[in-house]
């Protein structure tokens, strides 16, 4: 039985990897690093990445650590602190009580703004734009250092998605239009899919691949076709009919103030897409049907969501007329 150091298991990657290795028979205690309370089914390790003090031991007993956790927001000394600090801290835990096997998760986001087409790991030097992708480059390299498999996970589908399908949602309210013919081609992942991938690098027989790895679908998606998917399963409203090429969407989107930016619009509306089949043939992880194919399961989820989401800022903009009107 494998005993398995997790941290990011109350997110939302965490979460699904949590039930993954849970599915597993080899799977032995999955101790968990947290603040407060740890997700059912494991035992509760009391620490904070923030401060590394605190991680003293955290790694005794542990057959495998995997790393999930990561600063996505905040400045520079926010996310360093987890992404570098704290992931140094924890991988020089695992070193120094023996952990076999580490698998790190990180992102394509290091690779900055694109367009990308195509790329193999690396195929582009990284050149991230924002703090959290600047430190999840540094701490990519500790753990390179500590023999880790690095996976970049590009864009994450399913239930619990909080930025790839509400950024939809805003982004085509902006600009109400098929984006440049809506033939952009993404890299996407269905979190279980991403999970499955995840548990067998943790619990395979054959030691994982070193070294770095994208981990996104080995088919690409067009963004045309994920909006459709989305419209088919009444998660947002079809997309309205008219084509806009790239300068006249930006101006739109420039036009109509909202929470994301143009580099967030360009993520989804223009390639980004990395070739990621070497990672599940390496390991005989079956990729799955494709992110689209996952969408139903996850639909319920998005709908409600999203709802949720409109009716707290309707609810918001109401207050905000009222105390207006008041004063």
């Amino acid at each position: 039985m494998t005993r398995i150091l997790l941290t990011g298991a109350g997110g939302f990657i965490g979460s699904a990897v949590l039930a993954a290795l849970r599915a597993r028979p080899e799977t032995g205690v999955i101790r968990a690093v947290a603040r407060s309370a740890a997700p059912p089914g494991t035992v509760r390790v009391a620490a904070d990445l923030t401060d590394p003090a605190t991680l003293r031991g955290a790694a005794d007993g542990a057959d495998v650590l995997v790393h999930l956790a990561a600063a996505v927001s905040g400045d520079e000394d926010a996310c360093a602190a987890v992404n570098v600090l704290g992931t140094r801290a924890l991988l020089a835990e695992a070193a120094r009580a023996g952990v076999g096997r580490i698998v790190h998760l990180s992102t394509t986001a290091v690779y900055g703004p694109g367009p990308h087409r195509g790329i193999d790991v690396d195929g582009v030097t990284p050149a991230p734009v924002s703090a959290a992708s600047r430190t999840r480059l540094i701490g990519e390299r500790a753990a390179l250092d500590a023999g880790a498999v690095v996976l970049r996970a590009p864009l994450v589908l399913g239930a619990g998605d909080r930025w790839v399908v509400p950024c939809l949602a805003e982004l085509t309210r902006r600009v109400p239009a098929r984006w440049d013919g809506g033939a952009a081609l993404l890299s996407l992942v269905a979190v279980e899919d991403l999970a499955r991938l995840v548990a067998g690098l943790a619990l395979g027989p054959e030691r994982p691949p070193s070294g770095v790895h994208h981990a996104g679908h080995p088919e690409p998606v067009r963004s045309g076709a994920l909006l459709d998917a989305l419209a088919e399963h009444g998660v947002l409203p079809p997309t309205p009919g008219q084509d806009w090429p790239w300068e006249r969407c930006l101006a739109e989107l420039r036009r109509v103030p909202g929470a994301f930016s143009e580099r967030q619009f360009a993520l989804l509306a223009q390639d980004h897409w990395y070739r990621s089949t070497e990672i599940w043939r390496s390991t005989g992880t079956d990729p799955g049907p494709g992110p689209l194919h996952r969408l139903a399961a996850a639909a319920p989820w998005y709908r409600d969501h999203l709802a949720r989401t409109d009716a707290t800022a309707t609810e918001r903009s109401s207050e905000g007329v009222a105390k207006a009107a008041s004063g």
